[in-house]
């Protein structure tokens, strides 16, 4: 009998199928902000889209996470009618949905005119430029989530004010909460097994409610995959246990926000880690230093990809654990860039700058791809900060931009980025944020009416 993760070709999806008796299978994909976007297929036409490919209404590339249409874009819209863009089954993601009994599960991509905007296909591209270099590149997500004991309907009612959290209080690290709350968090574990984004470490993080999940590394497509399934069936999870997750950048004045780390290290293709040598200073290989140096400086041009949404900018504020430069330390919590110092199998660099919001494959192309470029030109980083990077002054050319308009622009201006990226998923990109911050400006918020209504 085949298990899911040893699907490798269409004849094994098909076997697989067959073997399990299902009539019906589901197949999902992740648009513009990583949300999973799917259907469940009946096995006949599955399995013509297996071999065939099949049709899906490219509105999914047209419209924001609200399903408001973007009238902004190029790709897709009114004027071209919504037409439906070809979609390309991978077999090899078939996963177990342990949340729907026996259901399968399978991650689809773009293809066509729509492949240079699919997010999929985006790393895939930055991870060949890797392959011609000569590396390959491992990659490990780190999540922080707030839960509640709340509904859908309930957070509606209330409007999104005084939730009650799953727990009370600041507690890092508590035994006390993962105790008293085993069996959320081993149904968390047993779900991450299930459906092979393994989570290496949990735990409650500070404040009410909010735990931090380490997912195992894996080579970088994978390691994408694994983050965006793991953002998705945590909600799914949560919601059919009566609780809800939220992974927004920072959903509450009085909290920080939540981080969403990735942690990079770069093989050749005999597979040996080359961002280690036991000659250099904290074991910093040379490839290891240009490409911390890339990813420095990137970071400003690349922010929008990393922190895309308005509220990713709630987080970047002093104090918050968030960095506001594109700094560098050895083993410092407080910068954007943290090398970690290690073995032969751990020497790696974690880019700490992202929060939860960020799509998974466009922030590690971004990550990825700053530090490739910074190979290709032998870049040198700036002087290390030591101590807390949030009280020094930083060269002028690390600051981040402060709002998502100014990362969208920033990012349209890029060279580097519309050369490593491509102009269609640069042009397609900056629009989507552009009309994210452009609906954002709409809103009149509480804080407007309570500082302005009565006193201006």
């Amino acid at each position: 009998m085949l298990e899911p993760r040893m699907v490798q070709t269409n004849a094994d999806a098909k076997k697989i199928v067959e073997q399990r008796e299902l009539s019906y299978i589901k197949v999902g994909l992740f648009d513009i902000d990583g949300v999973m976007r799917g259907k469940y297929m009946s096995k006949e036409k599955f399995f013509s889209s297996l071999d065939h490919g099949f049709a899906f209404c490219d509105v999914v590339l047209g419209w924001d996470s609200n399903d408001q249409l973007y009238d902004n874009t190029s790709y897709t819209g009114w004027h071209s009618g919504y037409p439906d863009a070809q979609v390309e089954i991978i077999p090899n993601t078939c996963r177990e949905l342990p949340l729907e009994d026996n259901m399968l599960l399978f991650i689809a991509k773009f293809r066509g005119p729509a492949a240079s905007i699919c997010p999929k296909n985006l790393l895939n591209k930055v991870i060949s430029q890797a392959k011609e270099m000569g590396f390959s590149a491992n990659a490990a997500f780190e999540y922080e989530f707030f839960m509640f004991n709340e509904t859908p309907e309930s957070v509606r009612e209330k409007g999104f004010r005084n939730l009650t959290p799953l727990t009370p209080g600041n507690f890092g690290y508590s035994v006390l909460r993962n105790s008293t709350h085993a069996d959320i968090y081993q149904q968390i574990l047993q779900l991450g097994e299930a459906m092979d984004f393994p989570i290496e470490g949990l735990h409650a993080e500070t404040g009410p409610g909010v735990l931090e999940a380490a997912i195992n590394h894996d080579i970088a497509e994978n390691a994408a995959d694994k983050a965006a399934l793991f953002k998705t069936f945590i909600k799914v999870w949560a919601q059919q246990n009566h609780l809800m997750a939220t992974f927004m950048a920072k959903w509450s004045n009085k909290l920080p926000g939540q981080s969403g780390h990735i942690h990079i290290s770069l093989k050749n293709l005999e597979g040996e880690l080359i961002f280690y040598d036991s000659t250099k200073a904290f074991n910093m290989s040379d490839i290891q230093k240009h490409f911390l140096a890339g990813q420095q400086k990137y970071m400003p041009e690349f922010l929008a990809m990393i922190a895309p949404t308005v509220n990713s900018y709630s987080r970047i504020v002093p104090g918050l654990w968030a960095p506001l430069d594109a700094t560098w330390g050895v083993e410092n919590r407080t910068t954007a860039l943290r090398l970690i110092p290690g073995s032969k199998k751990s020497q790696r660099i974690e880019y700490r700058l992202g929060a939860a919001d960020a799509n998974p494959y466009i922030a590690l192309a971004a990550a990825l791809g700053s530090g490739l470029l910074g190979i290709k030109d032998k870049l040198e980083p700036h002087e290390q900060v030591k101590g807390n990077a949030y009280e020094q002054q930083h060269h002028k050319s690390l600051t981040l931009p402060q709002s998502l308009r100014e990362a969208a622009n920033k990012l349209k201006n890029s060279k580097s980025a519309n050369a490593l990226f491509g102009k269609e998923f640069i042009d397609h990109f900056v629009k989507t944020r552009l009309w994210e911050e452009r609906e954002y400006r709409k809103h009149v918020s509480d804080w407007e009416l309570e500082r302005y209504f009565e006193i201006i």
